[in-house]
């Protein structure tokens, strides 16, 4: 995918394709230093990374409060916050564990002036409360939900970008949680999956179902 086909798929302004081009240079510059993405990848940014990104905006509705947890290299989150820039409300918590990683979120937040806060910490400790709980490529399903509980128990929907192994890892994951959650294809790769959480409770017997 090139950065045109991105742009109509999006419909992104140009002043948000620079800042996502900006964001692409940033992230190839950090990336040599440490690893954030797997390198092989970079070339296809604009499909890869940016349009699996940007594809959530259409499976949430009118929510403009979102929080990545285990944002790492900024994705969903960061690509989120640059096609939300202009929306009144807007705003993006990037989540993570690792100080390193936050520093090169805070760089490309910063430079972009974008809508979002870097929170260096736990996904499970924050007590944020937004309209979209998000992640990719963090932990498999059951543990993933334990990270983003406390943002489903505020009443967030989940949206979380899953491989092909998605449907076992959600027959796994009701071992351990009720969980009304529905699968969609990606868009950015047929092998994908949107996981799209409504309800989280844990199973009070772990020998149920």
């Amino acid at each position: 995918m090139t950065a045109e086909e991105f742009q109509a798929l999006t419909g992104a302004t140009p002043e948000r394709m620079a800042e996502l081009e900006r964001f692409r240079v940033l992230l190839t510059e950090a990336n040599a230093v440490m690893n954030l993405v797997g390198p092989d990848s970079l070339p296809d940014f604009w499909n890869r990374h940016a349009w699996d990104s940007a594809q959530l905006l259409a499976h949430a509705g009118e929510a403009k409060t979102w929080a990545d947890i285990g944002a790492g290299a900024g994705f969903p989150g960061v690509v989120l916050a640059i096609l939300l820039k202009d929306q009144p409300g807007a705003m993006v918590w990037l989540i993570d564990s690792l100080q390193k990683r936050c520093r090169f979120l805070q760089t490309v937040v910063d430079e972009l002036d974008l809508p979002a806060k870097v929170v260096w910490g736990r996904a499970e400790a924050q007590a944020v409360t937004v309209d979209v709980v998000t992640a990719r490529a963090v932990a498999p399903l059951d543990k993933l939900l334990g990270y983003a509980q406390p943002c489903l128990a505020r009443g967030a929907q989940g949206l979380f970008l899953k491989g092909e192994k998605a449907e076992a890892e959600l027959r796994e994951a009701a071992r351990v949680w009720h969980v009304d959650a529905s699968l969609t294809v990606s868009r950015s790769d047929p092998r994908g999956r949107i996981v799209t959480v409504r309800s989280l409770r844990p199973r009070g017997n772990q020998h149920r179902g």
